[in-house]
């Protein structure tokens, strides 16, 4: 600048052109030195110590790596608000270093993009052999519903692990679908209603039910498979067959008592919050009650009649073949097997023992299920 000044004194006075390339000239040098002086100033910063904005974080498999995020270039200011855009348009969770600094840690069970792990809001309770593993297959392949595929058993054999442990178990559902669960031996068992009233009172219910001697019945038949040296059904069934006298401590029999179970669960629930399925219709008709626990649970009527076919091999209704699959998906092999043949006289006589206990559910449920 001072060179170009002194040529400036130099220079004859009457030459105004050549002052004109001489200020044009300046005007260039000045601006050639800011862009030096920017640079450098750039270089420098670089170079330098990091800002506390830009630090190594764990990324990529735990190698430490510089954190290149807009809050290393941008004024806080504009920082603000490209985190708050980012926010809107972009569902991921947030890095670390956003989290800690938004102090806004993350949930545990979940992310935004594949939901969380909830309580279930509806849990098939009972019963055993009564066709629960079929209402759960059938009712799981509604969009609106997410299920755990094995027995929790969390309210009979583990509640001490605690409702934490129980969220664990199950599946990551949205806010707009249910998740369920089934343990069928949780109609029996006396402390289950007390306890699942205590997780929550708005929980639904749903029990399968069945003639309960041909419950019985099944009920033996699997036992058997698993214990070939196993008792009759006769020895097992009866205290004294020639005097009809049932043995209600057998749990094959106790199960089918189920006027004195439900009068456990209406000292928690009430009866509208308890919806039974028939066993029976269930294999005659699984689109009419499905559609009746579509129903109870408030879903839309998406699994139908078009769902299911009859398998005359096993007598039981499969699904047809999924899109994403290559065959139908029937029960496994414990479902739909021929019972063991019992004594038609033993028959008669559970029908006779249980039929106070029926009529007396009839009413308590409204609903006459015609096992007689």
């Amino acid at each position: 600048m001072a060179c170009v000044l002194l040529l400036s004194r130099v220079a004859p006075s009457s030459h105004r052109l050549i002052r004109t390339c001489i200020c044009l000239f300046s005007f260039f040098l000045t601006y050639i030195c800011y862009c030096v002086l920017f640079s450098s100033d750039t270089i420098m910063q670089k170079s330098g110590d990091l800002t506390p904005n830009c630090q190594r974080v764990p990324v990529d498999g735990g190698k430490r790596r510089l954190q290149k995020s807009l809050s290393c270039v941008l004024p806080f200011d504009a920082r603000e608000d490209s985190e708050t855009s980012r926010q809107k348009s972009d569902p991921r969770p947030l890095s670390r270093f956003n989290t800690a600094r938004n102090n806004t840690p993350s949930p545990s069970t979940g992310n935004v993009k594949f939901g969380n792990k909830k309580l279930p809001n509806a849990i098939i309770v009972g019963v055993k052999k009564g066709g629960t593993r079929a209402v759960l297959e059938f009712i799981r392949i509604h969009p609106d519903v997410r299920a755990v595929g094995t027995e929790t058993h969390f309210f009979d054999r583990n509640y001490d692990r605690g409702l934490d442990w129980y969220r664990g178990l199950m599946p990551r559902t949205l806010e707009s679908q249910i998740t369920m669960e089934k343990t069928p031996s949780y109609f029996v068992t006396r402390e289950t209603p007390r306890r699942i009233s205590a997780m929550s009172r708005d929980t639904k219910l749903i029990v399968v039910v069945r003639d309960p001697v041909t419950r019985a019945i099944s009920d033996y038949t699997q036992t058997l498979t698993k214990t070939p040296d196993l008792p009759s059904f006769q020895e097992l069934a009866f205290s004294n067959q020639s005097l009809g006298l049932v043995d209600t401590s057998w749990n094959a029999i106790r199960i089918g008592l189920y006027a004195l179970h439900l009068e456990n669960w209406l000292r928690y629930f009430p009866l509208a919050q308890i919806h039974f399925v028939s066993g029976e219709r269930l294999i005659t008709d699984p689109a009419g009650e499905l559609a009746r626990v579509q129903d109870f649970l408030g879903l839309k009527r998406i699994v139908t009649d078009k769902h299911f076919y009859f398998n005359r091999t096993k007598g039981f209704p499969c699904l047809k073949k999924p899109e994403s699959s290559s065959s139908p998906r029937c029960l496994g092999k414990s479902k739909g097997r021929t019972h063991v043949q019992i004594d038609r006289d033993a028959i008669e006589q559970l029908r006779g023992f249980y039929r106070p206990y029926n009529v007396k559910f009839y009413e308590m449920v409204g609903h006459d299920f015609r096992w007689e």
